[in-house]
C-alpha cells in the first residue's frame, strides 16, 4: 500500500564569484536591497510555477508495505505522473497509483485486466478473455516472484473498469477482494524512482504489453 509523503533532499553547490572593478568615470550604481514587495512577487511567481506541477502533473509518493515486492519495496520514493492518462488509456502491465472510492489511503498495484474483459483466477494462473482472444490467454507473470494464490473466481469488467493486483500476490489487497477499479480512481503511474539511489530509474516496474 502507498501513502503520500513529501520528502525534501538538499544539495550544496559551490558559488563562483568574479570581481568587477569600475573604470575611471561615473561610479557604478549601488544595488538596492530587496523590498518586501519583491519578496512577495518572488513567492507568488514560484507558487504559480510549482503548485500546478505538484497538484496536476506529478507528485511524490512513498511506498508502504510489501504488496509489490520485489518490484517496489517499503520506503521506495516515487514520482508519479498524473497527466499521461488524460491523453492515453492505461495498459496491461503498467503499475498505477490510485485511491479507491470512499478510502483515504493510496494504493499501488499492477494492471492485469482491461475494460470489458473477463478475468478467470485459477489458483496461481490468471486467464484473460476478450474480443481478440475469446478462448482466453494466460497472463504473463514471469516477473512475479511470489504468485502463490488460492483464488478461484471469474470477474467480468464493465466499461471503464480495470483489474489490478499486487506483484506479491499472497499479501496484496487488490481487485481479488473488491473487484474492478474505476478509471476515475486512478491517480497516475510512477515515472521515476528516486530512492533508493542505486535503483533510480524512469518508468520503474512497467511490463506493459
Amino acid at each position: 500500500m502507498s501513502d503520500e509523503k513529501n520528502n525534501l533532499s538538499e544539495t550544496k553547490a559551490e558559488e563562483n564569484f568574479s570581481e568587477a572593478k569600475p573604470s575611471h568615470g561615473a561610479p557604478l550604481p549601488e544595488e538596492k536591497p530587496d523590498t518586501w514587495l519583491d519578496v512577495v512577487k518572488f513567492v507568488l511567481i514560484t507558487a504559480a510555477i510549482v503548485l500546478p506541477i505538484r497538484f496536476f502533473i506529478a507528485q511524490p509518493f512513498l511506498v508502504s508495505g510489501p504488496s509489490m515486492d520485489p518490484t517496489f519495496h517499503d520506503k521506495d520514493y516515487l514520482i508519479v505522473d498524473e497527466i499521461s492518462y488524460r491523453f492515453e488509456a492505461p495498459k496491461r502491465g503498467e503499475v498505477i497509483v490510485f485511491k479507491r472510492p470512499g478510502e483515504s489511503k493510496y494504493l499501488i498495484k499492477r494492471i492485469v485486466g482491461l475494460p470489458k474483459e473477463t478475468i478467470e483466477l485459477l489458483g496461481e494462473n490468471v486467464m484473460i478473455k476478450n474480443a481478440e482472444h475469446p478462448e482466453g490467454f494466460a497472463l504473463n507473470q514471469s516477473f512475479v516472484v511470489n504468485k502463490k494464490s488460492e483464488s478461484k473466481t471469474t470477474i467480468i469488467l464493465d466499461d471503464g473498469e480495470y483489474f489490478v493486483m499486487g506483484d506479491n500476490r499472497p499479501v496484496s489487497y487488490d481487485s481479488r477482494a473488491w473487484g474492478g477499479l474505476p478509471t476515475k480512481s486512478i491517480v497516475g503511474r510512477p515515472i521515476l524512482r528516486l530512492y533508493p539511489f542505486n535503483k533510480m530509474t524512469f518508468w520503474p516496474g512497467d511490463h506493459s504489453e
